[in-house]
């Protein structure tokens, strides 16, 4: 039974509602998520047993991560590759073209999110050189039966992990905390919708990285 003490990492990955929950009110359950979900609410102030009434209260989806906590290794590799890896890809750079729109025909404004589409650059190329890692050195040498023996690269991936984290906060910070301001124009509103699909499906990714395959394979 879950309790205020069991871990983020534990809830979302036993729970179909939890990571949504947790996203909703700003809990980190991917590179912070060894925490209790005592300690994590109480960095926050919100209150624990509400939080865990919200989970339980919340029916699943079609799309939930914890039906991914039982199974088979080849198979959740292939979902972090075509449901994260794939998807990263592909919207970082629209993401960055919308950006660079927003933050020059704005720049007269004072909530224009300057600086946005730097940092989204910089995240971008950060992404991909990790993605490269993954797919041509740690997964191949998971599906081949070597993942016990990958403790060095895994700890690489979780500290680069944990600097996409900072990175998606640095982000949020830039955009006004995903906030539009009343002037937002069309590609303003796309932004920011993308910035949050951004945030959730790169934290879905590491929480299934972090707390689901990981320990897994270290421990076959």
């Amino acid at each position: 039974m879950h309790t205020t003490h069991t871990t983020l990492a534990e809830l979302a990955t036993d729970h179909p509602a939890a990571a949504r929950v947790f996203l909703s009110h700003g809990l980190d359950f991917c590179c912070k998520g060894r925490r209790p979900l005592s300690q994590a609410c109480a960095e926050k102030g919100l209150d624990p047993n509400g939080i865990l009434a919200e989970i339980e209260a919340m029916p699943g989806s079609d799309d939930d991560l914890a039906a991914w906590s039982t199974q088979p290794v080849p198979a959740l590799i292939g979902h972090i590759l075509t449901r994260y890896h794939a998807r990263l890809r592909q919207d970082l750079p629209a993401l960055i073209a919308m950006a660079d729109k927003v933050e020059a025909r704005h720049a007269d404004k004072p909530t224009v999110p300057a600086g946005l589409a730097s940092h989204l650059r910089a995240m971008h190329a950060a992404v991909l050189d990790h993605l490269a890692k993954e797919e041509t050195i740690l997964f191949p040498a998971i599906l081949s039966g070597r993942g016990a023996m990958c403790g060095g690269p895994i700890q690489v991936m979780e500290a680069e992990h944990t600097d996409h984290g900072e990175n998606l906060a640095r982000m949020r910070a830039l955009a006004g905390d995903l906030v539009l301001p009343p002037e937002a124009c069309t590609t303003w509103r796309a932004l920011y919708l993308g910035l949050a699909t951004l945030e959730r499906e790169l934290m879905e990714h590491i929480h299934l990285e972090n707390n689901v395959l990981f320990p897994r394979v270290l421990m076959a």
